[in-house]
């Protein structure tokens, strides 16, 4: 994958050049991340429980190989994102410029796969498996790379994986739905409200497909998970669930899905009935939807037992051949070194923007995945001028050798030299 900034400056993702303006942010060790395609080596933990997925989904048309770069328009507006939301920030997305980015989650498709069927969208189309089963995209799982600027520690890393399921059904659809039953209940009311133009009897029984569907799914893969890994302590073949009432852009009821999972609530997913909005604007008004999404590095961390989510992104064989498809086992821990910490502490400037995000970025950058983690340790504002301190704590620690003092004090002696350079801060 090239992406890097030609003479012109231009940004190279994957084959399509983009012009950098005053929103880039996007640095070159995130770039090199597109490309890499985790979710199709068969036999890495994340394709595997990508597989399962599907497997259960077997009335889905399934997209895996959508391109990572979206519009403001797909990944906020298309959504109902507000224009001062979070996450449209410079510190939490990776733009390429004012207008494109890398997709912030997997619901940036969402609108552009409910339409292709309607305009007849190849383009889209051409990338759907298991097409058959769903070929007005009615029915679609979406598992994809997406990009977050974050915290540097072993469940967090900037580039991780998600799976989107949307599920549309017409009104007669609807009506032939089983009936709800007690356990299907869910919270719903003025805090988590029905949606103008939609019945409680519709929400009530599309909220129980969806709940029942989850339940199945998560079921399922778990039970495979506890075969798999059978001991005296992980025989549950139950695995009580439960709904809370979340808020999303998107979707209205909503909820966040919780599992027991050996002996703690593990949060599952996002979850709930899709904004009609999307529906009209996919020319499917006719109909009402359910949406989820989740992470699939959290559960895949779970289920194979890994305890690095930078051991996803790992090259050596020792990690890679452990694993084959459609099998879940437990990561075997090939190798421990001993971190070695680095403390870097400055006056922030004045004239300077800083976000603890810019310094995860930097030190990606310089580091790579010899950072294992990044914390702050100390601030203070100055009594008299008022200015800002910082001092943050860089673990450096290589998963597969040991690193040097002289190697880490070069690289930190990097980090140090572009805080100067990019932020303009003082160093103490």
């Amino acid at each position: 994958m090239n992406s890097t900034a030609a003479e012109t400056r231009e940004i190279d993702v994957l084959g399509t050049k983009y012009t950098p303006d005053a929103w880039t942010n996007a640095t070159p060790s995130i770039l090199d991340k597109a490309g890499r395609n985790l979710l199709h080596h068969e036999s890495h933990p994340l394709s595997i429980l990508k597989t399962l997925i599907f497997n259960e989904f077997p009335n889905f048309a399934h997209y895996d190989t959508l391109g990572p770069v979206v519009t403001t328009q797909q990944n906020f507006d298309s959504l109902g994102f507000a224009e001062d939301h979070p996450g449209r920030a410079r510190t939490d997305t990776y733009y390429l410029n004012a207008s494109h980015l890398l997709r912030t989650h997997t619901s940036a498709h969402q609108l552009q796969l409910l339409a292709a069927a309607h305009t007849n969208d190849n383009s889209v189309l051409v990338h759907a498996k298991n097409a058959q089963a769903a070929p007005n995209n009615e029915r679609f799982l979406v598992a994809a790379d997406v990009f977050r600027r974050d915290e540097i520690d072993a469940s967090h890393y900037p580039v991780f994986h998600q799976m989107e399921g949307v599920c549309t059904l017409s009104h007669a659809d609807v009506q032939k739905l089983a009936p709800s039953t007690p356990d299907d209940i869910v919270d719903i009311g003025p805090e988590n409200p029905v949606q103008p133009g939609h019945t409680a009897e519709d929400v009530h029984k599309v909220a129980a497909d969806m709940k029942r569907t989850m339940n199945r799914m998560v079921t399922r893969i778990l039970t495979q998970a506890t075969a798999a890994q059978r001991d005296a302590g992980s025989e549950a073949t139950e695995f009580p669930v439960r709904w809370i009432p979340a808020y999303f852009p998107f979707t209205s009821p909503s909820w966040e899905m919780e599992v027991l999972f050996r002996g703690e609530w593990l949060e599952i997913c996002g979850c709930g009935v899709m904004q009609q909005s999307i529906l009209q604007n996919a020319h499917a008004n006719d109909c009402i939807g359910w949406a989820f999404g989740f992470g699939l590095e959290r559960l895949a961390m779970l289920l194979f037992s890994i305890p690095d989510i930078r051991l996803f992104w790992s090259t050596d064989p020792r990690f890679s051949n452990q694993f084959a498809p459609a099998q879940i086992s437990s990561f075997r821990p090939f190798s421990k070194h001993p971190p070695c910490p680095k403390d870097v502490s400055f006056w922030i400037s004045p004239d300077h923007s800083f976000h603890d995000n810019d310094l995860m970025d930097l030190v990606r950058d310089v580091a790579g995945d010899l950072a294992q983690d990044v914390k702050l340790v100390d601030e203070f504002v100055h009594p008299k001028t008022g200015r800002a301190s910082r001092c943050y704590r860089i673990n450096y620690c290589s998963m597969d050798r040991n690193v040097t003092h002289a190697e880490i004090n070069d690289i930190q002696d990097r980090v140090r030299s572009r805080l100067v350079s990019e932020f303009g801060v003082t160093l103490r």
